[in-house]
C-alpha cells in the first residue's frame, strides 16, 4: 500500500499506483479529492503532454502546487490519464 501525507493527514492511499519517473501516480479515486483545489497552473512534458495542477490543503495549510494529472496525455503516457502525483513535502511511500 503507498501512501501520500502532508502535514500529518493522509491525502491518497492505493495498491494500485503507475510509476513514471520515480512519481507514484494515484488513481483519482484513492485520493482524498476534498483536500485538493484546483490550481490555474498548467506545464507541458514533451513527452506525457499538458499537467494540471492542484494545491493540497491540510489543517490550516496549503501546499501550492503539490499534485498534478495529464487529463488527457499523449499516448506514451495513457497509463496515468486523470491519475494524481505529488510533490513539494509529501511523503509518498
Amino acid at each position: 500500500m503507498v501512501k501520500a501525507t502532508w502535514n500529518g493527514e493522509t491525502i491518497a492511499e492505493s495498491d494500485d499506483t503507475v510509476v513514471v519517473e520515480d512519481n507514484h501516480y494515484f488513481p483519482r479515486d484513492a485520493v482524498k479529492m476534498d483536500r485538493l483545489v484546483p490550481s490555474d497552473t498548467q506545464t507541458h512534458c514533451p513527452w506525457k503532454g499538458e499537467a494540471t495542477y492542484f494545491s493540497v490543503k491540510a489543517g490550516e495549510n496549503t501546499n501550492a502546487d503539490a499534485a498534478w494529472s495529464y487529463e488527457d496525455p499523449k499516448p506514451a503516457a495513457s497509463e496515468i490519464r486523470g491519475r494524481i502525483a505529488f510533490w513539494k513535502g509529501v511523503e509518498v511511500g
